[in-house]
């Protein structure tokens, strides 16, 4: 087998049982348990993202109901803070790369070469998570950002050209 072949992640055989090793990005349960207790107490300002606290499922150990804007919370913010602690440096160096990335593109304020410095940025990004996560992780979603840099270079920050606002909003019109 040519592609992705990861001695540490081969099935381990012994003499009645099959098992599966556990991948290194995966967290233990009392790792996961201190996530979900960190997100229940964590507050955010008004108009930043709704109120993830109340999102939280303990007993699960699950996030419902989250909007898209606080997803990309999630991913601009928190990620890097949430697992620098728990998950390894190579890991961790790797997401809290395209975290920044996210973080950077949708600044208020952009500069050319800091564009372009991006847009090689992330290729090395998304390699790296492709030595990380299994190739079943990805699809043509993940192939995205290598464009959005792009997009940004062409149409300006993204606050002009993004629906989070419109989402965010709950407004009727009468027909």
């Amino acid at each position: 087998m040519l592609f992705c072949n990861r001695k540490n992640m081969e099935l381990v055989c012994d003499e009645s049982r099959v098992a599966k090793p556990r991948a290194s990005f995966v967290l233990e349960k009392n790792a996961q348990l201190l996530v979900y207790k960190w997100l229940k107490s964590l507050c955010f300002l008004d108009g930043h993202a709704s109120n993830i606290s109340k999102l939280v499922n303990m007993e699960e150990c699950r996030l419902y109901g989250k909007k898209s804007h606080d997803c990309h919370v999630f991913m601009q913010t928190l990620i890097p803070l949430t697992f620098r602690d728990l998950l390894s440096k190579g890991i961790w160096d790797a997401l809290t790369e395209i975290s920044h990335f996210f973080r950077d593109l949708c600044s208020g304020k952009l500069n050319v070469d800091h564009i372009e410095r991006l847009e090689t940025n992330i290729i090395e990004t998304l390699c790296k998570l492709e030595m990380i996560f299994p190739p079943s992780f990805f699809d043509s979603m993940e192939h995205l950002p290598i464009h959005l840099s792009f997009e940004a270079k062409l149409g300006g920050p993204v606050q002009y050209r993004w629906m989070y606002p419109f989402e965010r909003l709950d407004i009727t019109v009468a027909i």
